[in-house]
């Protein structure tokens, strides 16, 4: 993985070394270890705030060069507004704010974990160390020079003071290993299509094997025994041949239901014989970032020891025009055994999910079911790039998942699911049509998934404007933003919890 950054716990009798990190209030206010460490800069640094007019405004920072009286060569102040307000996923954004201040030459930072009131919590501390790591993340690995002024990967030595050193490790080590998992999930997004197809996909998610993951890679010849007809006829025109792999991470008790979580993994998309424009084409390489995730998450819940029986699925093609490739007209027949006319081969995310999420819900009888997607574009004219288009059959899992949501800062909004809609994708001559009108698109397409998920407890989330080509975050400055990791990990912890 390109993640660089070493972070680690000291506790505040520790030396500073190289660049000092310290909060404040928004009344300029530090915590007593912070300000024995400042000593007499602290003067300096009320001269430096209202000739910069920093007013200790949340994730506001304060940049001091060579400030004379400590041993630190340069001082960064972070604002953190009002501390009664503070939230989880603000400490998150500090660490982010922070790895955005240094640069590939930074090798030694100490971060003051503290605020006017005293120290921060362990689990804010480990946040923040999270918040670093997310925000180095750089993936360069194609480019064979950089040009002046570019910023590498960054590789700093980052050193956190905290009231309890051994609370902060405990609190992180989790945390480390969904950072990990997120990364895993940006990297793949991120890598080409040349490099990144069906097989060599599901390779890497085999590699998941290292940590106790049970892996199953289903072949064309073992899809085609399956009756696996809709995904194969979006395959069949490349000459990648399509994948399905099947993770299965067994933490919880033996005889207890899996929760399942499913991804589209469209490795590219050309939109088939229904061609699309050439216009950005290339960040179609970006249609398997619903598999990404799911590799990603898999990960997190294993590497944690997570007490829970998880199932992965993802559905690997690549949708190409050839003369062997799928024709709009043409009907194909589902692993479900209902029929689908295509109307246009640029809806092929929902065919591949079709025949995976009916292979999870009948085999493994999950709990609940969350598959994840860049279905629609029409999820992006409705909701831009900050959420992602939640649709569910659930209320209770829905609830949940907007709760989290708003929590993790990984945003969903809840769209409608209704009968009316299935009139759209209604066919003449099958059971239904695999794309209805222009209107209400996104809807129509989560109405097509629910036709392949029975009874189960089911979240359909359209993640076409986050997961990859989103806007730059404090926490994310990748094209790849592995959105959904963080956002179900902690989906699982919770259910989980709640259960007890």
């Amino acid at each position: 993985m390109s993640d660089a950054v070493k972070v680690g716990f000291v506790p505040f009798s520790a030396a500073s070394r190289g660049i000092l990190v310290v909060f404040c209030d928004d009344a300029l206010k530090f915590g007593a270890a912070s300000r024995k460490a400042l000593g007499a800069v602290a003067n300096t640094i009320k001269r430096a705030a209202a000739t910069n007019q920093f007013k200790g405004k949340s994730g506001s920072t304060l940049d001091i060069l060579a400030p004379g009286g400590i041993k630190a060569q340069r001082l960064i102040v972070v604002g953190a507004g009002k501390p009664s307000a503070l939230k989880e996923k603000d400490f998150l954004k500090f660490g982010g704010v922070i790895a955005g201040k240094l640069n590939a030459a930074s090798d030694a930072v100490t971060i003051s974990a503290e605020l006017p009131d005293g120290a921060m919590q362990p689990e804010q501390a480990a946040a923040i160390a999270s918040g670093i790591r997310l925000r180095a993340y750089r993936f360069d690995r194609y480019k064979t020079k950089k040009k002046d002024g570019e910023n590498g990967a960054l590789r700093a030595d980052v050193s956190i003071a905290v009231g309890d050193v051994g609370a902060a490790r405990k609190a992180f080590a989790p945390l480390s290993d969904v950072v990990d998992g997120v990364i895993i999930a940006r990297e793949l997004v991120n890598e080409p299509p040349n490099v990144l197809y069906p097989i060599e996909f599901a390779r890497r998610a085999s590699q998941l094997k290292k940590i106790g993951v049970d892996v199953e890679v289903l072949d064309v010849k073992a899809m085609t025994k399956l009756g696996m007809g809709a995904l194969l006829g979006v395959g069949q025109g490349s000459t990648q041949p399509s994948r399905t792999v099947i993770m299965r991470w067994n933490g919880g008790k033996k005889d207890e239901q899996p929760v399942a979580f499913v991804g589209k993994g469209v490795c590219f998309d050309t939109g088939g014989i229904s061609i699309k424009g050439a216009a950005s084409m290339e960040d179609m390489k970006g249609d398997m970032g619903g598999a990404a995730c799911v590799v990603g998450l898999m990960h997190a819940l294993a590497a944690r020891k997570a007490k829970v029986n998880a199932v992965g699925a993802i559905g690997l093609v690549e949708n190409m025009p050839d003369g062997n490739a799928q024709r709009p007209g043409d009907i194909v027949t589902s692993m479900s055994g209902q029929t689908i006319e295509i109307i246009n081969t640029d809806a092929e995310g929902r065919l591949v999910l079709a025949d995976v999420l009916w292979y999870v819900a009948r085999k493994f009888k999950p709990q609940f079911m969350v598959d994840l997607a860049t279905l629609t574009g029409a999820i992006m004219v409705a909701l831009g790039t900050e959420h992602a288009g939640l649709f569910s059959n659930n209320d209770e899992l829905a609830e949940r998942l907007s709760k989290i949501a708003t929590e993790t800062g990984e945003k969903v909004w809840r769209m409608p699911l209704g009968p009316e809609y299935d009139k759209q994708i209604d066919s003449q001559f099958a059971d239904m049509k695999n794309t209805g009108t222009r209107n209400g698109g996104s809807i129509t397409a989560a109405q097509f998934l629910q036709r392949f998920v029975d009874d189960t407890p089911w979240a359909h989330l359209d993640i076409a404007g986050t997961a990859m080509g989103a806007p730059k975050s404090d926490i994310n400055h990748s094209w790849g933003s592995g959105y959904g990791v963080r956002l179900l990990d902690r989906l699982v912890a919770e259910y989980y919890e709640a259960r007890k």
